[in-house]
């Protein structure tokens, strides 16, 4: 079953963010469970984003929040962020493109 993370939070350096997530997509070139990602930001304020993730299960989720890679770059992610991040774990029951 897809499991989908969403991953909410506010900063006032995105440029740094996106720099972070970089450097931990060459990191983890190979090791990763991540099936997508995508990064959005909130049209109606700038400081606001989600980042939408899709793994083919919550179990491969968890391998890849268990990276050394993902732990360090995660605690970089939260101390560029201006209150601690909410995580939305979601079973996807419906896919429909």
């Amino acid at each position: 079953m897809t499991f989908v993370q969403l991953i909410e939070y506010e900063s006032d350096n995105p440029e740094e963010l996106g720099r972070a997530m970089d450097e931990w997509m060459a990191a983890t070139e190979g090791k990763r469970t991540m099936s997508r990602e995508i990064h959005a930001r909130d049209r109606e304020s700038s400081r606001h984003f989600v980042d939408i993730v899709e793994f083919p299960s919550y179990e491969q989720a968890m391998v890849n929040n268990d990276l050394p890679e993902t732990q360090r770059i995660a605690g970089r992610l939260r101390e560029l962020c201006t209150s601690e991040p909410r995580f939305v774990d979601l079973d996807v029951v419906d896919d429909r493109s």
